[in-house]
């Protein structure tokens, strides 16, 4: 008889030591959440875990207990080996050198001299038994740790954890629950399918923290009476409510409340579309001491500002003579729809499209018109 997805998961963990946890470029609350409760709940169970991701973390996590082992490329997973057969010819000594930017290494045979015959070269297994992928509906939602490590993921079994309907299945075990309100709420019931007694406060703030986040504090549709029952849990576990909302909602840098206030000096709104959209300009960044990384927050800001909002945009310029329009939609179908006709790159929840026009007025205008026609308003 086949086992469940959540026994094939308790199997994997008990056959697995070295264990990869990856979430996406840029990791939202949920991924985060998850992700921090799932390593310290196999840290606790035994287990050698790491957490990778690329790019930046928001320091809204600040919060969160670290994990100690958190990488942002995977190198050294895999060892080259330098073989040598040593059944005629035995090595009594080896030593090293860096040279002219070459590494020597230096052989002393116990009689005569080494037969190249002899020596070969072998790629060794990947240190990591298991890699468990959270919060990214495809491989591809990774980034470079995944363009770069393909063949990672050929040779070692992934899980994949994720609440989308959109999720590609891509595991040998997909722990896919399109009924959850967040991956948070997954990872919780399956950890306490294993061990309930080793959620304790710290896993419960993580789970609670990446709840709140993907329902925005209860707020979203996607708020189920399963979510809130297991938020209950979790505070009667020593989550604190309060502190997690306290930090995801009212604790920004300076830097990004100054480009917030820049932002809303410049909003343009469209009553037909829905669509609340602003301009920054490099001296907005420059007077703010803001990132472009922070333009993310600033349209999540937009999203909690005007509840009537469909779309959220802005747009900058990422060169002299070009600029660069960021879109966020609260249903993942529009960003589809206007990914579909106008390209770009879709990284986590927002649209990058990229325009060889300067003016950033004339590049929101001419969006805007562009989406009337496709959203046929």
């Amino acid at each position: 008889m086949a086992l469940e997805p959540q026994e094939q998961f308790k199997k994997f963990l008990d056959n697995s030591k070295e264990i990869l946890v990856l979430i996406p470029e840029n990791p939202s609350s949920d991924a985060v959440g998850s992700a921090w409760a799932l390593y310290f709940f196999l840290e606790k169970r035994g287990h050698f875990p790491t957490i990778a991701f690329s790019n930046n973390l928001s320091p809204r996590f600040g919060f969160l207990t670290k994990p100690d082992r958190m990488i942002a490329e995977i190198s050294g997973a895999r060892d080259f080996v330098l073989s040598f057969d040593i059944a005629r010819n035995k090595i009594k000594e080896i030593r090293h050198e860096e040279k002219d930017g070459r590494f020597n290494i230096y052989l002393t045979p116990e009689k005569g001299s080494i037969d190249p015959r002899d020596f070969s070269f072998i790629l060794a297994k990947f240190k990591y038994d298991l890699i468990i992928v959270l919060d990214s509906p495809d491989l591809e939602s990774l980034g470079k740790l995944y363009n770069s490590n393909t063949d990672l993921f050929f040779e070692v079994p992934v899980i994949n954890i994720d609440h989308r309907s959109n999720n590609d299945n891509f595991g040998q075990i997909n722990l896919v629950d399109v009924t959850a309100s967040s991956c948070s709420e997954i990872v919780e019931r399956n950890l306490k399918n294993i061990d309930e007694n080793l959620i304790d406060k710290n896993i419960a703030t993580c789970l609670l923290a990446g709840i709140i986040g993907a329902t925005e504090s209860f707020q979203k549709k996607n708020t189920t009476p399963r979510a809130l029952s297991i938020s209950a849990a979790l505070m009667d576990k020593g989550a604190d409510q309060q502190e997690i909302v306290r930090w995801l909602y009212k604790t920004h840098s300076l830097s990004l409340l100054k480009l917030w206030g820049r932002s809303m000096a410049k909003l343009n709104w469209n009553t037909d579309l829905k669509l609340a959209w602003t301009k920054l300009t490099v001296e907005d960044f420059v007077q703010s001491r803001a990132k472009i990384t922070d333009i993310g927050l600033i349209l999540e800001k937009l999203q909690e500002n005007y509840s009537e909002g469909k779309i959220f945009m802005t747009t900058y310029n990422d060169t002299p003579m070009s600029s660069m329009v960021v879109i966020r939609a609260v249903d993942r179908e529009i960003l589809n729809n206007i990914y579909i006709n106008f390209g770009g790159e879709i990284k986590k929840d927002v649209l990058e499209i990229k325009t060889e026009e300067k003016d950033l007025e004339k590049v929101g205008k001419s969006m805007e018109e562009k989406l009337k026609s496709v959203l046929a308003v």
